[in-house]
Order: structure tokens, then C-alpha cells, then sequence
């Protein structure tokens, strides 16, 4: 994002002193293999007199196609009150009702113990507090899962948890593509 952003000549406000940064954060980024459908960034600009549809000129010209800008606004919400995150998964099976059905099976149990990394460590995580806003639906061409997660600084569960759930639980080791929808704040409002 950052050769983007010099490649459109965007003039960035730095931080002052005496290893100056350019001013731009990502409020929640994605985890390595999950794709993102709605992501935010801020940036701080030297120049406020650059007009919005400039912006978004500047940058689509200097991002690939499959990464467009759709819109730039004013920070409504702080990174801080990130709260939840829903995600589109979609696992590649051979039999897709059957998967399904042990899936749907495997998030009603007790409880889904799974190892979670964290700082200091691996800790044993229970997903069923976490899945009480999970789908699971049998396509075609394979299983969708459709989950909302806790995500930001407060608590975070990442999605693939549910995958190694599935791979430990129900011996299923499954392709998957997973995609974050949308970020939201506690009251499930969508992060602007």
C-alpha cells in the first residue's frame, strides 16, 4: 500500500524527529491467507486541500485491479472500539451434505476445544461460546460457512480455528478460502 501511495504521488504527513514515518495505520489487518472484502486505512495527508475523487483516482491507478478504493472518508470510529468480524468461508469437499451435516454436528457439541497461539504461548480455546452466530450451508461445490467472530483488541478469534476444529474433530483436512465481510463495533455496527 505504502509503493502505491508514493506511486501516486500522494503527499503523506510524517511523523516529526528523528526517523520520520509516514502517517498511515490498518485498524484491524487481515491474518495471513484470508482475503478481505471491505478493509479500511487511515492516512494522514500534508495537503488538505487534495480533493476525495482525486484520491481515489491516484490510488486506482497505482493499485492492481483487484485491489480497487471504493471510497475515502473522515475516521468516524477509532480503531479501539473494533469489536466483531464476519467472515465467508468456504471449505472444497467431495460429498458437501454429508460435511455439512458433521460440521453443523461438530459446532452443537459442549464445547470445541481447539489450541489457540497467543504471546505467551499455546492456550486451549473453547469455540462454542464464539459459534452462536454461525451458518453452515452445503453448495455444490462445496460447505459455506458464514460466521460473525470477536475480533480486535479485546478478544479475537480467527477464523481459521474453526478449520482446525473441523481437521482435528472430524479428520476433515479441507481446502479453504476464507474472506473478512465486514469489521463492526460491539453494537454490530459497521466500522467507518
Amino acid at each position: 500500500m505504502l509503493r502505491a501511495i508514493h506511486k501516486a504521488k500522494i503527499p503523506l504527513w510524517y511523523t516529526q524527529g528523528y526517523n520520520p514515518h509516514a502517517f498511515i495505520t490498518f485498524p484491524l489487518p487481515l491474518s495471513l491467507g484470508i482475503s478481505g472484502e471491505r478493509e479500511s486505512m487511515d492516512m494522514k495527508l500534508d495537503d488538505d486541500l487534495i480533493m476525495r475523487e482525486e484520491l481515489i483516482e491516484k490510488l486506482n491507478a497505482a493499485l492492481p485491479d483487484d485491489i480497487p478504493v471504493f471510497d475515502i472518508t473522515e475516521p468516524v470510529m477509532k480503531p479501539g472500539q473494533i469489536a466483531f468480524a464476519s467472515f465467508l468461508m468456504k471449505l472444497d469437499t467431495g460429498n458437501p451434505e454429508e460435511a455439512a451435516d458433521e460440521i453443523r454436528e461438530l459446532f452443537s457439541r459442549e464445547k470445541v476445544v481447539v489450541p489457540k497461539h497467543t504471546k505467551n504461548g499455546f492456550i486451549d480455546l473453547d469455540l462454542k461460546p464464539y459459534l452462536n452466530r454461525t451458518e453452515v450451508t452445503s453448495r455444490s461445490d462445496g460447505v459455506e460457512i458464514s460466521t460473525i467472530l470477536p475480533a480486535g483488541s479485546t478478544m479475537n478469534v480467527n477464523p481459521s480455528l474453526l478449520c482446525d476444529a473441523i481437521k482435528k474433530y472430524l479428520q476433515l483436512d479441507l481446502y479453504t478460502d476464507i474472506q473478512r465481510v465486514n469489521i463492526y463495533d460491539a453494537d454490530f455496527k459497521i466500522f467507518e
